[in-house]
């Protein structure tokens, strides 16, 4: 049975049973290795630079600054959304760089949702319906907080502001 489901994960482009199992390309290079951030929490964020919610890196940001010795965040630019994120990878690195100083890793920019949707957000999405969180991702900036042992604990939709209680209670 567990070779089934394997299988059936590797043909669905899923190929992992556990959230460290992704490695990701970084926005300026190099690779994100999820495996680093075991014992912390992490906080997945599909984010763009051209959206009502994009001032949310700002209190991303301020939440990394804050909590970064339990907690780290992960930005993965995606344009599925309106065409909200239009730039290449270098035009978001500084855009995020410039205007807002982000610092929190930052992914080369993916698809979150559709026929060419990324493997970590399969496998995301997968984890959030296992919860009964149905089509998580309705916008940019849909963040999913992973635990320290890699489990999903929680899906907040685009309106939850990084640092307000309804996220800060799961740090504090």
């Amino acid at each position: 049975m567990k070779l089934l489901v394997i299988t059936l994960a590797l043909i669905m482009g899923i190929a992992a049973g556990s959230i460290y199992d992704f490695k990701v390309d970084g926005l300026t290079g190099g690779t994100i290795n999820l495996k680093d951030y075991k014992g912390k929490k992490i906080l997945i964020v599909n984010t763009a630079s051209k959206c009502g919610f994009t001032h949310q890196y700002e209190g991303l940001e301020q939440l990394y600054e804050k909590y970064k010795d339990k907690l780290v965040i992960i930005g993965f630019p995606a344009n599925n959304f309106k065409e909200q994120e239009p730039g290449s990878n270098g035009e978001i690195a500084e855009f995020c760089k410039k205007n807002y100083g982000v610092s929190f890793p930052m992914a080369k920019k993916i698809s979150v949702k559709g026929d060419d949707t990324a493997p970590i957000y399969k496998y995301l999405i997968a984890e959030a319906e296992k919860k009964g969180i149905k089509d998580p991702i309705k916008w940019n900036f849909t963040k999913f907080l992973i635990d320290e042992k890699g489990n999903l604990v929680t899906v907040f939709p685009s309106k939850v502001e990084p640092m307000s209680e309804d996220l800060l209670k799961y740090l504090n």
